[in-house]
């Protein structure tokens, strides 16, 4: 079993008044069951994704729940609304209570939330498996920071050797990096004991479940065939910028139907629309943003493909799990991609507290000068400083191509 970098963030929450009420919200089947049940062993577990035996908990007074449950973990806990209510009034009625709910949907849980939670919980999305995360091998075990993570808290670069195989992990970093690319990181498929076909197997089974469960959650759907549609007209333009009418033209649905299909994609943790960067505010939101898929495995299960990636299905593995790496508490940045009237193209701007980060993203085994090309002088065009940039790649050599624009292979930066 892997361990989860959340794991100790959530232990720690739940010892402070400020953490009675912990919410784990994430896409089915990241192991926020798995995350709470261990780490809780204390608490009793209810599972709320059954009508019939969730039903019994509706009628519980807050007395009731103080008493019987005074610590326990409600697992789906958006398909009761009332049960949410519940655990509002033991929180405003008593001190010691203490409870993990746990929810599939964005929009359900986090509506709901809003609604009558506000100020009284703490919210942790618990994404698919990162990279240090799938290189581990027991629960117990300390997840590595990687070096992008690092970077980040405002460590500087130490001297870089001059190719990543000259570092100790080096086999065991890309052996993750190619299972990541190839099946993503679902717990599920980083079980060591599987065969690729049984990865293969329970990535369809998990994007049928999806269809069937989980979006009929956010939507009362006559057919889901249009969506589907849609789901896979996506996933073959992960990586590229959005384009309603395309994307409309292509599923074969009206433009504000795409829209909306796209923002169920999004809140239900399949999609990133990654805004683009401007330094007027009010023009970020008239942009376009650019569409990854959250899980390559995922993506290429929508479109049962194996073999070689695209480079953009490469661009969004790799800005996908730099997403995941920024999702713990305590990164206050925010990610962009850029793009010129002049055709400058930078496909993903990390703005930190000080400055930026810029990263170009290249499928190539061998990065050339001109593959930085609009890196160069892009400081110019910035609010804030430029605190370095990178061209990540599957090249395995670290090259300085100027002073401020480091070449690496992208699984030494996100290991």
């Amino acid at each position: 079993m892997k361990a989860r970098t959340l794991k100790d963030v959530v232990v720690q929450k739940s010892k402070h008044k400020s953490g009675r009420i912990i919410i784990l919200s994430g896409a089915r089947q990241t192991g926020k069951t798995t995350l709470a049940r261990l780490s809780f062993p204390e608490y009793k577990y209810l599972s709320i994704e059954d009508p019939i035996t969730r039903e019994p908990f509706t009628r519980l007074s807050a007395d009731q729940w103080a008493i019987q449950y005074p610590k326990a973990i409600l697992d789906e806990v958006q398909k009761e609304p009332v049960l949410i209510e519940s655990i509002k009034s033991v929180y405003d009625q008593f001190e010691t209570p203490k409870y993990i709910l746990l929810g599939s949907s964005q929009f359900l849980l986090l509506r709901q939330v809003k609604e009558s939670l506000a100020g009284r919980c703490t919210i942790y999305d618990l994404m698919p498996l990162t990279l240090p995360e799938i290189m581990t091998n027991e629960w117990d075990t300390s997840v590595q920071e990687s070096m992008f993570r690092k970077l980040i808290s405002g460590e500087s670069l130490t001297e870089l050797l001059p190719s990543f195989l000259l570092y100790p992990t080096h086999a065991a970093a890309i052996q993750a990096f190619s299972h990541y690319l190839n099946f993503g990181g679902y717990p599920a498929v980083a079980d060591e004991s599987l065969s690729d076909d049984d990865r293969r197997e329970w990535l369809y089974n998990y994007i049928r479940t999806y269809l069937e469960r989980d979006i009929r959650d956010l939507a009362d759907f006559r057919s889901l065939d249009p969506f589907v549609k849609t789901q896979k007209t996506t996933a073959l333009l992960t990586g590229s910028l959005v384009n309603f009418s395309q994307l409309a033209r292509e599923a074969d649905i009206a433009a504000n139907t795409a829209r909306r299909f796209l923002n169920y994609l999004e809140l239900s943790y399949q999609v990133i629309l990654l805004q683009p960067w401007a330094k007027n505010n009010l023009k970020r939101l008239t942009k376009t943003p650019k569409l990854h898929y959250l899980d390559p495995g995922i993506q290429r299960g929508i479109l049962r493909k194996q073999g070689e990636l695209t480079g953009n299905e490469f661009e969004s593995a790799v800005i996908a799990e730099i997403y995941k790496q920024t999702r713990f508490p305590g990164f206050t940045g925010n990610l962009y991609h850029l793009k010129t009237a002049d055709g400058r193209e930078i496909d993903l701007l990390i703005e930190l507290e000080n400055g930026y980060i810029a990263v170009e993203i290249k499928m190539t085994q061998r990065v050339r000068s001109e593959d930085a090309r609009h890196l160069n002088g892009l400081e110019t065009l910035l609010d804030k400083p430029l605190i370095h940039s990178f061209v990540l790649s599957n090249d395995m050599d670290v090259k300085m191509l100027s002073k401020s624009i480091t070449a690496m292979p992208a699984v030494m930066f996100l290991t």
